[in-house]
């Protein structure tokens, strides 16, 4: 692969993560290569190249003479997610409690008020993208990058029980609260611990019902059109 290709490889892989991540594809949605090409602008081999790289890191599914789909994680899938968050996330959040410096807290903060002003415009992907921002900017301070990499693949995966089977109108994660978890971040491990944990359980119960309406992929990906 030609380093021009890898760039276009990525981009589309990057494209196609965050519009799962923040809920512009809806669980279940067709990946179809040519509509993709020419919405990105690149050839079905990148695309397919792309598709290939999603499905191995589990993001996507590929059917066999069916295509490429967005997965359509069933609710009782929501228990197995939030255990793997669970184990992963409060582990971090014990680690960093207490010793997190001051650039560390104020990026955390800086994220959590971007989140909490695109909440209140109105702007729900902002709002669903600054959320997995600020869960990976945690996995990245502990400094283990089989958290970071293991929390990367659980995002899209939350991301779309969430647009499946959260209430009406609910956001996916509640700005408020991640406020809240910076603060006893400042102060002590066993309860960041506790509060990750209290707020990941919030979010698993958060899922009681409601379906994502489908787009067009060339709406998805409108921003992506022009793109380099």
């Amino acid at each position: 692969m030609t380093q021009r290709q890898a760039t276009a490889t990525d981009r589309v892989y990057q494209g196609i993560y965050s519009a799962m991540l923040e809920h512009r594809l809806a669980p279940g949605a067709w990946l179809r290569e040519e509509e993709l090409a020419q919405t990105f602008g690149v050839s079905r081999t990148v695309v397919r190249q792309a598709l290939q790289r999603l499905a191995q890191d589990h993001l996507i599914e590929l059917l066999h003479n069916r295509g490429a789909r967005v997965p359509q994680p069933a609710r009782e899938d929501a228990a197995h997610v939030f255990e793997a968050r669970r184990v992963v996330e409060c582990e971090i959040a014990r680690r960093l409690g207490g010793r997190l410096d001051a650039a560390q807290l104020a990026e955390l903060r800086a994220l959590t008020l971007a989140e909490g002003e695109a909440d209140a415009r109105g702007d729900a992907p902002a709002a669903v993208r600054l959320s997995g921002e600020f869960h990976l900017a945690l996995a990245r301070m502990h400094g283990n990058p089989l958290f970071t990499r293991l929390l990367d693949s659980l995002l899209p995966t939350t991301s779309m029980l969430m647009a499946l089977y959260k209430a009406a109108g609910a956001p996916v994660c509640v700005a408020h609260r991640h406020a809240d978890l910076v603060d006893v971040l400042a102060t002590d491990g066993p309860a960041s611990a506790a509060e990750m944990r209290r707020h990941l359980k919030e979010l698993e119960s958060s899922l009681t019902g409601g379906r994502a309406a489908p787009r067009p992929l060339r709406d998805v990906f409108a921003g992506y059109r022009d793109a380099p």
